[in-house]
């Protein structure tokens, strides 16, 4: 979590409300190149899970380290991991 004073990093996420000074709820996981592999953005009154976005940045962890296998939904860490290939294409 980080705070924006200067409305840098929200302008640059375009998270800014247009004219009003303020930014939308949002979340960006940001792997080690830089690259986003996870955002999210609420509006104003709908809270963020702390459980679940550290679930998923546990699961963007355990694929970066092993490329060949993906994280199904509600996946825990410990849990079985899938090797995507076409055959599971609509059937998860």
């Amino acid at each position: 979590m980080v705070g924006d004073p200067t409305g840098t990093i929200t302008n640059n996420f375009e998270v800014m409300r247009e004219g009003q000074g303020l930014a939308d709820r949002a979340t960006f996981l940001i792997d080690p190149d830089g690259i986003i592999q996870f955002m999210e953005i609420t509006s104003e009154g709908v809270g963020r899970n702390a459980v679940e976005l550290l679930r998923k940045v546990r699961a963007a962890q355990y694929v970066r380290e092993h490329p060949n296998e993906v994280c199904p939904a509600k996946w825990e860490e410990g849990d079985d991991t899938l090797t995507p290939v076409l055959d599971l294409v609509g059937k998860i």
